[in-house]
C-alpha cells in the first residue's frame, strides 16, 4: 500500500482516460455490416489487463536492474526481429507478426521499448567513457541493425519511430550544436537519397499524399476518407456509433491507423482536443519525472518514452488529417493492437519506477 502512494497518480489518471477513450471508440466501430462483432474489443481488453499487470510489476521493479541487463535485452530484440522474418505471418503486405493463436505478436512494438532501455544504458555509460564522435558512431551502428531488420518486413513507420527515439535520446545525452547540425544535414541528405531505394508502391504513397486526388480510389483513398471523417465531426461530433464514414465502412483501418479520425467524427473537435490535451498532460508529467530522475539512465529512459509518444502522436494524427504520409504508426493507448498496448503500458510502468525512486539517495 505504501508503494502505491508513491505513484504519479496524475499520469495514471491521464493514461486511464486515454485507454477508456480508445476502448469506447473501438466498441463504437465494432459493427460490421450491421452485425456487432466485439472480437477486437475483447482482445484489446485482455491486452489491457495484461498490460496493466505488467506496468504494476515494472513500477515496483528497480529500473536500474534493466541497466545491467540492457545488452541481453538488445540481443533478444534482434532475435525477435529475425524470427518474424523467418516464421512471421504476412498481413497487408508486411511480415511483421508472429502467430500465437488467439493473439498475433508484433515484435517491433516490444523492440521500441527495448531500444529505449538499451540506448539509455549505452548513452549513460559511454558519456564518460567515449568521446562525442565515437558515442555517435557507436549508437548509429547499434541502431542500424534493428532498423535494417524492421525495414525488411517492410515497416518504414516503425523504423522511423526508432530513428526518432535514437535522435532524441542522443541530443538529450549532451550533443553540442555543431554535431546536431551535422547529423541533421546527414539525415536530410539520407532521406532525400532514400527516395531511389523505395519500392513503387511506397513512392506512390508519398506522391498521392501530396495530391490524394491523383488516385482517389487507390493510394489516395485512405487520406481522403480520413480527412472527410475528421472534417465532418463539427464541434461536438455525430455521436458514438453514428459516424457515417466509420459506420458505413468508408474509412479504412478504422480501428488501428485511423482511430483518431473515428474519434474526431463521432466526438467532434471537442473530443479530438480532449485527446490531444491528455497527451500533452502525459508528456509534461513524464518530463517532470525526467527532471527529477536520480541518474542519467532514468533520465534518458524518460526522454526515450517522451520521444516515442510524441513521434507516434505526430505521425498518426498527421496522417489522419492529411499532413503526413500514411505510415502505419499506431496511436498510443488508442489504436487497436495488443502488442502496442502491452508495450506502451510497460513503458508507463518503467516511468513510474523512475518516479517512485526519484527522492531516494543513490546506493
Amino acid at each position: 500500500m505504501k508503494n502505491f502512494l508513491k505513484f504519479d497518480w496524475i499520469a495514471i489518471a491521464v493514461i486511464f482516460l486515454l485507454v477508456a477513450i480508445g476502448l469506447t471508440a473501438l466498441y463504437s466501430v465494432s459493427t460490421v455490416e450491421g452485425v456487432l462483432n466485439l472480437n477486437d474489443f475483447w482482445k484489446q481488453s485482455v491486452a489491457l489487463l495484461l498490460g496493466a499487470g505488467l506496468a504494476v510489476a515494472l513500477a515496483h521493479l528497480d529500473y536500474r536492474v534493466l541497466n545491467a541487463n540492457s545488452t541481453k535485452l538488445y540481443f533478444i530484440a534482434l532475435a525477435l526481429l529475425t524470427a518474424v522474418l523467418l516464421i512471421g505471418k504476412r498481413i497487408r503486405g508486411a511480415q511483421a507478426w508472429i502467430d500465437l493463436g488467439y493473439f498475433h505478436l508484433e515484435p517491433v512494438e516490444i523492440v521500441k521499448l527495448v531500444m529505449i532501455i538499451f540506448l539509455a544504458s549505452f548513452l549513460a555509460k559511454k558519456k564518460t567513457e567515449l568521446s562525442m564522435l565515437w558515442r555517435v558512431i557507436g549508437s548509429i551502428v547499434l541502431v542500424f541493425i534493428p532498423v535494417f531488420l524492421i525495414i525488411k518486413q517492410p515497416d518504414f513507420g516503425s523504423a522511423s519511430v526508432i530513428v526518432g527515439i535514437w535522435g532524441g535520446m542522443l541530443v538529450a545525452s549532451g550533443l553540442n550544436k555543431k554535431t546536431i547540425f551535422v547529423l541533421l544535414l546527414i539525415g536530410i541528405v539520407g532521406a532525400t537519397s532514400g527516395w531511389f531505394f523505395l519500392k513503387n508502391y511506397q513512392k506512390e504513397r508519398i506522391i498521392n499524399f501530396i495530391e490524394p486526388a491523383n488516385d482517389p480510389l487507390g493510394t489516395g483513398y485512405n487520406v481522403i476518407q480520413s480527412t472527410i471523417a475528421v472534417g465532418s465531426g463539427g464541434m461536438f461530433g455525430k455521436g458514438l456509433g453514428h459516424g457515417s464514414q466509420s459506420q458505413l465502412n468508408f474509412l479504412p483501418e478504422k480501428h488501428t491507423d485511423f482511430i483518431f479520425a473515428v474519434i474526431a467524427e463521432e466526438l467532434g473537435l471537442f473530443g479530438a482536443a480532449l485527446v490531444l490535451g491528455l497527451y500533452v498532460a502525459l508528456l509534461f508529467r513524464i518530463r517532470e519525472t525526467a527532471r527529477l530522475a536520480r541518474d542519467n539512465f532514468g533520465y534518458l529512459l524518460c526522454v526515450g518514452v517522451i520521444v516515442m509518444l510524441f513521434v507516434q502522436l505526430f505521425v498518426n494524427v498527421g496522417m489522419n488529417i492529411g499532413v503526413v504520409p500514411v505510415a502505419g504508426v499506431p496511436l498510443s493507448f488508442l489504436s487497436y493492437g495488443g502488442s502496442s498496448l502491452l508495450a506502451i503500458l510497460a513503458s508507463m510502468g518503467l516511468i513510474q519506477s523512475v518516479y517512485m525512486r526519484r527522492l531516494k539517495t543513490l546506493d
